[in-house]
């Protein structure tokens, strides 16, 4: 093992460890912030997988968010279902859910897709603002006896939701690093930069464009649920929120590198900073995330990454492999 790859895993393992033994280190106020980092930045590197390296621009992944949001309340409170069980099965349930609506969003490419998307997940919340069993338009809250049945308290639940979001933010990074250095990873990068170029040589695009598009819908569906489990309430303009759970995750993967792992790493770092000084400036917020934005892809398309690799080209994330044959 080279120098630089016992460097790479030592950093790993040690942020990996702090990240794990926070709980024991936190305030409850970081580790809130810490579990929102980690499913912003999991919901940032599901979205650059389908837009980043399979080509497929949505601006509709809150409909995913909201389904899981909901379907986790759903099973908790009408099925009976354990929370630590709802969880993957509100994933499993959105992914399903997502197999019908790729059929609708497919039949459409390009710009138009994108518009696709976003015009499902609005018809999603307008759906579930009309059932009354989930409070309609106003939403719902978790019982207090599920609440209860959690954990033991509430700082044992925290801990919990703490360690769940960053197994599922962990498995989600090492997972598309897994996937990306694979052939299906070679699959979707040619399948990105040149869909006529990828058939050519045996990549079937669209079957492949499909099953991004359900098991991204599938995690995502997840990180929803586990969203508004500590939220505790759902309702439909939160849970199927274009600004929260698509603007805002496109920014982050925009300046931080679309199509690498280190560049929504990058964007979250950017984007709690940022909102940590700006948030209380009301809509100039927003103007200035944009201005940020634009400014970064007019220096650099590539993002905050490329303008690292411009000073030193390294890659804390190789998805590609040397041969010394």
């Amino acid at each position: 093992m080279s120098t630089q790859n016992m460097f790479r895993l030592g950093l790993f393992a040690l942020i990996i460890g702090a990240l794990l033994l926070g709980p024991y280190w936190a305030s409850r106020g970081t580790m809130r912030l810490l579990i929102e980092v980690f499913y912003f930045l999991a919901l940032a590197q599901i979205w650059n997988l389908l837009a980043g390296y399979s080509g497929l621009i949505s601006v509709g992944q809150q409909a995913f968010v909201g389904l899981g949001g909901y379907l986790i309340f759903s099973l908790a409170m009408f099925a009976g279902v354990p929370v630590l069980v709802g969880l993957p099965l509100a994933g499993l349930l959105t992914a399903l859910i997502a197999w019908p609506t790729a059929f609708v969003a497919f039949r459409l490419s390009g710009p138009y897709f994108a518009i696709g998307t976003w015009v499902i997940a609005e018809v999603y919340r307008l759906v579930f603002a009309q059932i009354p069993a989930l409070g309609g338009g106003s939403g719902i809250s978790l019982p207090a006896n599920i609440v209860k049945a959690m954990a033991s308290s509430r700082s044992a639940r925290e801990s919990m939701t703490y360690w769940i979001a960053l197994g599922i933010m962990l498995a989600v990074v090492l997972g598309i690093w897994a996937l990306m250095r694979s052939r299906v990873g070679l699959s979707l990068s040619a399948m990105r930069d040149d869909d006529e170029a990828a058939i050519s040589v045996g990549v079937e695009t669209r079957k492949l464009k499909f099953l991004i598009y359900i098991v991204t819908a599938g995690i995502t569906g997840l990180i929803g649920a586990l969203i508004f489990l500590q939220k505790l309430r759902v309702t439909p303009d939160a849970a199927f929120s274009v600004n929260e759970w698509s603007v805002l995750v496109i920014f982050i993967v925009v300046i931080g590198g679309i199509g690498t792992l280190e560049g929504p790493i990058l964007g979250i770092i950017l984007f709690f900073v940022l909102r940590e000084f700006l948030a209380d400036l009301g809509s100039w917020y927003m103007v200035i995330l944009g201005t940020v934005s634009v400014v970064i892809i007019l220096v650099e398309p590539k993002g905050l990454w490329g303008l690292i690799q411009r000073w030193k080209p390294v890659s804390l994330f190789p998805v590609t492999r040397r041969s010394d044959g």
